[in-house]
């Protein structure tokens, strides 16, 4: 598909100001920040739409909006999504199915609201938190996010390292692939100048392998389709416990995270968009949310492949019986598996043996390479949506590879501490541990997607209806509180006087700052009772 060479000139709508009189979008001064500030752009090349007026549909215009939404589901692939699967399929079997195909929908309808704000606005969310919100708490914000950036590229850098491992038969340590993945910044960039199309083409490639790997672990073990259609579609959980609660929980969290708001709002600025004109941003919100529904239907495939293999083969396993398969099969790994009748544990470490000792080498191997293409596409959007999370808050006025290079350090890192100090056995620990970090970032996106999206100066026509507002904020609701219980639930497993004590100060700072922003939420949803 053609690409513009140069930026989009497009015009900016006509909406109101705080006091109800007529002004362009662009021209809104930030609150706190001077007038002629102006808005960061990443995308200098964008993608042409072909014009076609007289189809209602068309296959052509769908292409071309093709992109934005493949590379936002790799989210819903990473590393950290492919251990919730494996331990939800372990430990429930298929009961917790419909869990993960309520939450890829609820993550989708959320996602829309990311893509129809950087689709009416032509600016993406962190741009938009600079100019709406004061200099504290966008500072809060910004820091916020980038702390559920850094958790989550941790588990994407580790989970690509442990694919070396798996790979070299443990040739490769877990600290050797970390280094290994900090190559992909100079890929990043290569991609980068190949050109947007090629990029998004190399994301698609990336989706491809993680369906054909993990495919062919489904077809291999080949679960009984009538229970898993049982699973995705008949809320159950017989005989369920905490252990099972908390997987339910940990899917949700796994599936919505904070970071791919702020990325898919401004993935879609990278289509060449007339603002001016409410035709073609209408046809651009109905195309980008059909190529969501798509990459997010493909994206839960992928998790369900992988819930059902260790479902139909692993769930009522213990340690022993798998120990005793390894020793049986010669496997290097039986060393993992400790002499006890306890229920077995896995993570995509020992997920990867365990399919080894069952299966053979190749169900090892391959699913090496699965987990290789989910941390290597993750990590590559990871380092985007750190891009934009950093050009949006901060107006960053620098060379692209300088941004890329302070983005990916910020996680490599502490991740390399992490790899010398960890062994590669208690990983799952460290997981619970990312997992509750981003799950307490969550509000830090969604108050703001959702109150932005609400208001009429910002969207103009586009503005939430009644039913989303209420729809949205029930949603919003519920995904914090099932999300801050999995923290609670987690923080007092530790049994430790200290991290009590810890967690309570900051609990009081964090509260403050979610009611400040469910305020300004509020607001937006013509609570003015609460205006003051």
């Amino acid at each position: 598909m053609a690409t513009e060479q140069s930026k989009l000139k497009s015009q900016p709508h006509q909406i109101e100001d705080m006091h109800g009189g007529p002004t362009q979008y662009g021209a809104i001064p930030p609150t706190g920040s001077s007038d002629d500030e102006p808005i960061s752009s990443t995308f200098e090349d964008r993608v042409a739409i072909p014009t076609d007026d007289s189809e209602i549909f068309s296959f052509r215009k769908l292409w071309a909006f093709t992109g934005p939404g493949f590379l936002m589901s790799i989210a819903f692939l990473d590393p950290g999504n492919i251990e919730s699967d494996l331990d939800s399929g372990a430990i429930a079997g298929f009961q917790l199915l419909w869990v993960l195909l309520w939450s890829t929908v609820i993550g989708l309808l959320l996602q829309r609201l990311a893509a129809r704000l950087g689709v009416v606005t032509g600016m993406d969310l962190a741009e938009v938190c600079k100019r709406e919100y004061p200099c504290v708490p966008r500072t809060i914000l910004w820091l916020m996010i980038e702390v559920a950036i850094i958790g989550s590229d941790m588990q994407e850098v580790i989970g690509t390292a442990i694919a070396f491992n798996l790979l070299s038969a443990g040739r490769i340590p877990l600290w050797g692939g970390v280094i290994i993945t900090i190559g992909d910044t100079l890929i990043f960039l290569c991609c980068d100048k190949w050109g947007l199309r090629k990029l998004e083409a190399f994301f698609g490639f990336l989706i491809t392998v993680m369906a054909v790997t993990f495919g062919y672990e489904y077809v291999t073990v080949a679960p009984n389709q009538a229970e898993v259609l049982k699973g995705m579609f008949v809320p159950y959980c017989r005989g369920c416990g905490s252990a099972e609660l908390e997987q339910a929980i940990g899917i949700v969290g796994a599936v919505i995270m904070p970071h791919n708001i702020y990325l898919h709002s401004a993935l879609v600025k990278s289509r060449q968009i007339d603002r001016a004109n409410n035709r073609e941003v209408k046809e651009a919100n109905k195309y980008f949310f059909i190529e969501a529904s798509i990459a997010l239907f493909v994206s839960f495939l992928i998790n369900l492949f992988v819930v059902a293999v260790f479902a139909e083969a692993f769930y009522g396993k213990t340690n022993m019986q798998v120990r005793q398969q390894c020793n049986e099969s010669g496997s290097s790994y039986a060393g993992l598996f400790p002499y006890n009748n306890e229920t077995l544990e896995v993570d995509i470490y020992k997920g990867g043996a365990v399919l080894g000792c069952y299966f053979g080498p190749a169900a090892l191997y391959i699913w090496a390479i699965g987990i290789l293409a989910a941390g290597q596409s993750s990590t590559m959007t990871g380092t985007y949506a750190g891009q934009f999370v950093m050009d949006g808050f901060l107006n960053l006025r620098c060379s692209r590879f300088a941004r890329v290079l302070l983005t990916r350090s910020i996680a490599i890192v502490p991740t390399l501490l992490v790899a010398f100090f960890q062994d590669l056995k208690d990983l799952t620990v460290m997981n619970d541990l990312l997992n509750a970090l981003q799950s307490i970032q969550l509000p830090f996106a969604l108050l703001p997607i959702l109150t932005f999206t609400s208001l009429t100066r910002v969207m103009h026509d586009f503005a939430n209806g009644l039913v989303w507002k209420i729809g949205g904020a029930l949603t919003i609701l519920g995904i914090c509180v099932i999300n801050i219980y999995f923290v609670v639930v987690y923080v007092t497993g530790l049994n430790s006087i200290v991290v009590y004590v810890i967690s309570a100060l900051l609990s009081i700072a964090y509260v403050i700052f979610v009611i400040y922003l469910a305020w300004k939420c509020w607001i937006a949803l013509r609570a003015s009772c609460l205006h003051v």
